[in-house]
């Protein structure tokens, strides 16, 4: 088990993977693990972790996989298999290794996509509930045409320069994400089936005008999960609500993750208003 700083670098195998810890460790509180969306990384949550440790008195584990913001790289390209991988053998190793012992997984687009594997997959106890900001469960038309128009917008306008300042390696970053999404097998990608599986309450926060995903995403989750699912679906938003309506992002999460930490015996933890 590492000792955490408020920053540094976690190896997991031969992976160096770039951290942030706000608020206490893990031996002392329940713990909030984000995972970012598939061009995301430490850096790009901004201030939302902060927000979340001073609203809830959690403490708030944010890490880079491999291949993004200052994390070793990754090898091209990513089979399509990339997420079950992070969720099976990358996420494990690295709730062992910061010493995880009760709380959430948050994750935003991708990473939501990673947690809703994770425990569909694997009965960890220490695993309270899911909070997923636009999660992914399986491809539909609308995803893939954002998805090329991400393309069309990295290779010819300014969406290479906005993410160069936060990863080490922005095309590897870039290319691993996107021709995964686009490659022809990928439409088959679905893991739908791994929702019944989940045995843990579930809150989805989508935005009404998400070009990566529908209302059609909310609906296979209530139909597939037997544990509860809460949906906010926040009007006038689109992709990350933790970003576009932040307030009201946090205030709905520190609400879900109060409810479910005090059901399981860890007291109401929520300091801030």
């Amino acid at each position: 088990m590492a000792k955490l700083q408020s920053s540094g670098i976690l190896e997991i195998g031969r992976a160096r993977l770039e951290y942030r810890m706000i608020g206490p460790p893990p031996k002392e509180a329940p713990t909030l693990v984000l995972l970012h969306e598939g061009l995301g990384c430490v850096g790009l949550w901004n201030s939302f972790p902060d927000r979340l440790a001073a609203a809830t008195g959690a403490g708030v584990f944010v890490y880079s996989r491999e291949g993004y913001g200052a994390s070793s790289p990754a090898a091209l390209p990513r089979p399509l298999t990339y997420m079950h991988d992070e969720a099976l053998q990358v996420l494990p190793r690295v709730l062992d290794a910061i010493g995880f012992r009760r709380g959430l997984l948050v994750g935003h687009s991708d990473g939501a996509s990673i947690a809703a594997i994770y425990a569909g997959s694997v009965q960890d106890h220490r695993i309270r509930g899911l909070s997923l900001i636009a999660p992914h469960f399986f491809v539909e038309g609308v995803t893939a045409a954002s998805i090329e128009a991400a393309r069309e917008a990295y290779e010819g306008g300014g969406l290479r320069g906005r993410l160069a300042r936060w990863h080490k390696d922005v095309d590897l970053a870039f290319r691993g994400w996107n021709d995964a999404w686009l490659h022809p097998g990928f439409r088959a990608w679905d893991i739908s089936e791994a929702l019944a599986y989940i045995r843990v309450p579930i809150q989805i926060i989508q935005g009404s005008e998400d070009p990566y995903g529908s209302r059609r995403q909310i609906e296979v989750a209530e139909a597939e999960c037997y544990c509860p699912v809460e949906v906010s679906l926040l009007p006038a938003v689109g992709h990350a609500p933790h970003r576009e309506a932040s307030d009201e992002t946090v205030a709905t999460m520190v609400a879900f993750a109060d409810r479910l930490l005090k059901t399981h015996g860890e007291g109401v933890l929520s300091r801030a208003a």
